[in-house]
């Protein structure tokens, strides 16, 4: 071998393509509840988010007739 070839770098061939922006978003979080559970200092639901991406499960306290504001509370502080 030459000294030319050993020193050869290659060019790209054709244009750099950029991906694609999906339409909707990705959904990586899933989220249910345990309800009608006996009654636990006072709380007798669980709530219980996955999380598909990092392959976590989290599993969270709470009452059954908890308003959805407090529900993204307890999810922001407990994950």
């Amino acid at each position: 071998m030459s000294e030319n070839e050993k020193n050869h770098t290659e060019t790209l061939s054709g244009k750099l393509i950029a991906h694609e922006v999906l339409e909707k978003p990705c959904t990586y979080l899933i989220v249910d509840f345990i309800m009608k559970l006996l009654l636990v200092v006072r709380k007798n639901a669980i709530l219980v988010v996955c999380n598909r991406l990092f392959k976590m499960v989290h599993f969270i306290a709470t009452t059954e007739g908890t308003l959805i504001e407090k529900l993204a509370r307890l999810f922001r502080d407990n994950i």
